[in-house]
């Protein structure tokens, strides 16, 4: 019982693992762009265009929070702009609605005229590397209440929970697997404790 648990706990461990790669490969890769403030090769430069006669929902100035962003979702379309919509910002005395809609490697800033029923948008490329910064930041916990508003956004946000889970699992089931071979218990302790020792060794200079 004992040869088969392991058997199948090791299989598990490295198909999951191969699985999981490209998860960790896109959280890895973006995390020295973050920690840098640097992305290669810049953005590109900003296309403006404005959209006439735009469907606007009769109550859209007096909705708020997660229902004026589905309501403005639900408009994206039939202005040639997808994603997901980040924090609204209301002019009310100019009855103007300006927010940013964001997919990995484009940011698009649209302004809503509700008297003229214009829509005012300005997309700009931003790279591949720069989305992968997006994919590491999003959905994120600021604005909590309106993120995952978009369904590409939703199912990153699955894949990104799946991949925490899965992450879990292989480090524990690597614990597992190394403490049955004893010959391999020494060897793991000694770096176990040096990665102990060097992580908490950061911690401590880091909030003393």
């Amino acid at each position: 019982m004992n040869r088969r648990f392991y058997r199948v706990m090791r299989d598990l461990h490295l198909y999951l693992g191969l699985f999981c790669a490209p998860f960790v490969l896109v959280f890895s890769v973006s995390v020295f762009f973050l920690v840098h403030a640097w992305v290669p090769g810049g953005e590109q430069p900003g296309v403006e265009r404005v959209v006439a006669d735009v469907g606007l929902p009769g109550d859209l100035e007096a909705l708020g929070g997660r229902a004026r962003v589905d309501a403005l979702q639900g408009m994206l379309a039939g202005m040639g702009v997808r994603g997901e919509i980040g924090f609204v910002r209301h002019q009310v005395k100019e009855r103007r609605l300006s927010f940013p809609v964001v997919v990995p490697g484009c940011e698009t800033s649209v302004e809503i005229d509700v008297a003229e029923r214009t829509a005012r948008i300005r997309e700009r490329q931003t790279g591949v590397w720069d989305g992968l910064i997006t994919l590491h930041k999003a959905p994120g916990p600021h604005l909590a209440e309106i993120r995952g508003n978009s369904l590409p956004m939703r199912v990153w946000r699955w894949a990104a929970d799946g991949t925490v889970y899965l992450l879990l699992f292989i480090s524990l089931s690597g614990i597992y697997l190394w403490a049955v071979l004893r010959a391999e218990r020494r060897a793991g302790l000694i770096l176990t404790g040096a990665g102990a020792i060097s992580f908490f060794g950061v911690i401590y200079a880091l909030i003393r």
